[in-house]
């Protein structure tokens, strides 16, 4: 309400203005030039114009040629020299402020301008700085967009299906395996078998295996359980290479000669990642899955029936 009455207001003003100006400065006017005017001095029909006069407000807001001319500029004198240039025709400007100028927080405003965050799974997989990704996917869907909801859909499904492609074919690619050495020259690894667990360090040396702080020999007294923990150094083609410090609790020597085997294998892998193929091919970087099956009601054990008696 406020702004309307004060464009109101300023529209009248403007009006009033207009009319006194063109009586004071018009040639045929009621009251002719306004220097007249200025000096006190009537022209032609006197008795006319001073009725006239008196039916008229005085004007406030009008001015003379010179007067604007000479006010019309921020400065003291124009641009362009002092009277020198043409004579400048009288402006008058006036518009309406608003009473709510600069105040951009008005509760009262219907709009307001805020960031629009893309909905989860409709992400633009396109960067559009990148013109090259831009011209190249135009010439691959030209032919299938053509301005309708149905090609704008088939496009996003295009476009979804090749980015899950790219993800596809990252993820499949090995990750990169680098040497995982201490400041002592050793590669950790460790392994578990059923029960056992296994700490293993393994450093270059000239083959000397120590389990538990005890010759290898006399920890394992089966060859099979020897063989089984060589497995890793026959396969990397290692063998006498490297000392190994094996610490290991729990389970029996079955089950501690694969914790150890499993061991072996991290460490070397860790020291070095070219180890691995071969040693993943004969399987010694697989965890062995199998432990032991617990006894059942009605059972000997975990299968084993009960022996049958006649009477």
């Amino acid at each position: 309400k406020h702004l309307a009455s004060t464009m109101t207001m300023a529209s009248a003003a403007r009006g009033s203005c207009l009319f006194f100006r063109r009586i004071y400065q018009g040639g045929g006017g009621l009251l002719g030039d306004a220097s007249a005017l200025s000096k006190g001095t009537l022209s032609g029909s006197a008795a006319s114009a001073s009725q006239t006069s008196r039916l008229l407000p005085v004007p406030l807001l009008c001015t003379t040629n010179a007067d604007i001319n000479g006010s019309r500029y921020f400065s003291s004198e124009p641009p362009g020299g002092t009277g020198s240039g043409p004579e400048r025709k009288s402006l008058l400007r006036m518009h309406a402020v608003s009473l709510y100028q600069a105040d951009y927080d008005d509760e009262r405003d219907d709009v307001k301008w805020e960031d629009k965050v893309p909905p989860e799974g409709k992400e633009t997989y396109l960067d559009p700085t990148d013109g090259r990704k831009a011209e190249e996917e135009e010439e691959a869907t030209w032919w299938l967009y053509d301005g309708t909801q149905e090609s704008r859909d088939a496009l996003e499904a295009m476009r979804i299906k090749e980015a899950q492609k790219k993800r596809w074919i990252q993820n499949s690619r090995p990750p990169v395996r680098v040497s995982e050495i201490d400041e002592r020259g050793r590669a950790y690894g460790r392994g578990t078998r059923k029960e056992a667990k296994a700490r293993v360090w393994v450093q270059p040396g000239e083959g000397e295996i120590v389990v538990n702080r005890r010759d290898f020999i006399d920890y394992f007294p089966r060859e099979s359980d020897r063989e089984h923990i060589l497995g890793p150094f026959v396969a990397s083609q290692t063998c006498g290479k490297f000392d190994v410090t094996a610490m290991v609790h729990g389970g029996g020597l079955t089950g501690q000669a694969g914790a150890i085997r499993l061991g072996l294998a991290r460490a070397l892998e860790k020291y070095n990642p070219d180890y691995r193929p071969a040693m993943k091919r004969h399987g010694f970087m697989t965890r062995d899955p199998r432990m032991v099956e617990r006894k059942k009601v009605g059972r000997v054990k975990a299968r084993k029936g009960p022996q049958w008696v006649r009477r």
